[in-house]
């Protein structure tokens, strides 16, 4: 018997797939305890309609990284330390910093988004690394002065 698993079973299938099983553990237990459903017509175009659906929603997210990717990286964000003898800087800019000015600006970025592509522990331009989406990544200019 040919089923669809609605949830993952470690082991047996992932949620999405049709797999070919016995019938009387479709019947018995996946489908009785809710992780598939046969797969018959009805439930294999609610499945494809579902994966379309799916891949609409990434398409979407998709565009919407790039078009704050290309606004992102045409801006510089200036950041004020404070600097000892020789301008040396006391510290370094944190992620939670980068954070709140990208805020400042009107993004939307969670903090795990936030990779430092060198330490910010000098006077000058650095680059940070912004994980938006999957394989989508924008560099940040950070501009750090007295």
């Amino acid at each position: 018997m040919q089923v669809i698993f609605i949830k993952d079973v470690k082991g047996q299938g992932k949620k999405g797939e049709i797999k070919a099983v016995k019938d009387g553990y479709a019947e018995n237990f996946l489908i009785k305890q809710g992780y598939a459903v046969a797969a018959n017509d009805k439930n294999r175009m609610a499945l494809k309609e579902e994966n379309h659906k799916k891949e609409l929603e990434i398409k979407k997210k998709r565009e919407e990284a790039e078009k704050v990717k290309m606004q992102l990286e045409k801006e510089i964000f200036d950041f004020q330390v404070k600097t000892g003898q020789d301008d040396k800087v006391f510290g370094s800019i944190s992620i939670k910093q980068i954070k709140e000015a990208l805020e400042k600006k009107g993004y939307s970025i969670d903090k795990t988004q936030i990779v430092p592509l060198s330490s910010l522990a000098s006077l000058g331009f650095h680059e940070i690394e912004i994980h938006l989406f999957q394989e989508i990544k924008a560099k940040i200019k950070a501009h750090l002065i007295k």
